[in-house]
């Protein structure tokens, strides 16, 4: 997962040891996020969840896929090409023995590489399973109206998370730059349009998360 003196997005989830290269590249008049990851053997990945406005679209490298999509289950090996349409209801894991290897493309690049900056960010804040309730309710209150996570239904995350928020407020959760997952901080993949780059900027290793940007 490298690319020659390209700078890159890194993001790695230190419970599940999932880890995700990114950068925005040019494609025509869209701007796409290409995405290179990794995830070890019999790991699960995200929960259910939707990318209301970008599709995904990807191979295999290596080992082999599981996953759901809009209530099917299938599986896709090495070379295996893989579709998730926009607005479809997905998942998916690493059921095999081997580190599943992937790479492909989100178009066009809305605030997905944003959202999985900050997401990654918050569940390393907390414990396996449990991250910290008022980054991830904002979190997912600010990113509604295009990444949906479907952990309960959506009316009721809309109402139970702005809850959430305005208590988290109160009590000075979101003061400063210095909070999992803080939208001042997760600002995204650099982008690469022909040769030249902008960056995001390297994170503060206090945040508890594992991002870098990279030279490699």
């Amino acid at each position: 997962m490298a690319y020659s003196g390209v700078r890159e997005l890194i993001i790695e989830n230190r419970h599940s040891g999932e880890r995700l290269a990114m950068r925005r590249v040019k494609r025509g008049d869209e701007v796409w996020l290409e995405l290179k990851g990794s995830l070890p053997p019999h790991r699960q990945g995200p929960p259910l969840h939707i990318h209301v406005a970008e599709d995904e679209e990807g191979v295999v490298r290596s080992g082999t896929l599981s996953a759901v999509l809009n209530g099917r289950r299938f599986t896709a090996g090495s070379g295996e090409r893989v579709s998730l349409p926009r607005g479809s209801t997905h998942r998916w894991w690493n059921d095999g023995n081997e580190p599943l290897v992937f790479e492909g493309y989100a178009r066009p690049a809305v605030d997905l590489d944003r959202f999985l900056q900050a997401i990654f960010e918050v569940l390393n804040a907390g414990s396996a399973g449990r991250p910290p309730l008022f980054y991830m309710a904002d979190l997912l209150l600010r990113h509604r109206h295009t990444q949906t996570l479907l952990i309960m239904p959506r009316p009721i995350q809309a109402v139970l998370f702005r809850v959430i928020v305005a208590v988290g407020t109160l009590l000075g959760r979101y003061r400063g730059k210095d909070w999992p997952g803080c939208p001042s901080r997760c600002l995204g993949a650099p982008l690469d349009a022909e040769g030249a780059t902008e960056s995001a900027p390297a994170q503060s290793p206090e945040n508890g998360s594992r991002i870098a940007i990279a030279d490699v």
